[in-house]
């Protein structure tokens, strides 16, 4: 049996966008009101869902499935900042603490829950 944690206690707003800022890059505050590309090791409050005429709505919770860059994360709760290429990682410390709830290795792609 498979199970599905699509929709759980999702949570978005929309923020004004930096240039670079794609759909499904982790996103920091750059500004107020303002979400931006992270250089590796940042901490994110989220990520970018949709970005068009400078606004990106942005996933503050729930359910994502993400990129990992690095080794493979194990489920549990995990600290995390961002990876180079729009990719997360796993931090020792700092960061942002997630619940992972599924990894895909071959596809190099963690479900985590913000």
């Amino acid at each position: 049996m498979e199970y599905s944690f699509d929709g759980f206690s999702e949570k978005a707003a929309t923020f004004a966008a930096k240039d670079g800022v794609v759909p499904g890059m982790p996103v920091k505050m750059a500004a107020n009101g303002t979400v931006g590309v992270c250089a590796a090791g940042d901490a994110f409050c989220g990520v970018a869902l949709n970005v068009r005429c400078g606004s990106a709505a942005v996933q503050l919770g729930g359910y994502v499935r993400l990129p990992y860059g690095g080794s493979a994360p194990a489920v549990g709760w995990q600290n995390f900042t961002a990876a180079d290429g729009g990719k997360v990682q796993t931090a020792a410390t700092g960061g942002r603490s997630l619940l992972v709830v599924d990894v895909d290795e071959a596809a190099g792609i963690c479900g985590v829950i913000l």
